[in-house]
């Protein structure tokens, strides 16, 4: 299991969009992915999971990944964070 701790960088934080971006991206991985805040868990590849999340900016969440191609995955859900998921930052 590898586990990253990433930050919500984009000012608009975790709305529907990045959220369909996060899903989108997980799903292209056969890994288990779930997103920690505050110690509530939710399934990282469900639109309504990652959106109950009400990431904020600034809020920070633990990247949970587990299975046959986990580092790929925990790289590429990473990234997209950095990016801000091409939003203003």
């Amino acid at each position: 299991m590898i586990t990253r701790e990433v930050t919500v960088r984009n000012k608009a934080g975790v709305h529907t969009r990045p959220a369909s971006m996060i899903v989108r991206e997980a799903s292209r991985f056969a890994s288990e992915f779930f997103i920690r805040k505050d110690g509530y868990e939710i399934n990282g590849k469900s639109i309504i999971g990652v959106m109950t999340l009400a990431a904020e900016q600034g809020a920070s969440l633990d990247l949970l990944f587990e299975g046959s191609d986990e580092a790929e995955a925990a790289d590429a859900l990473e990234a997209l964070f950095e990016r801000g998921f091409g939003e203003p930052v």
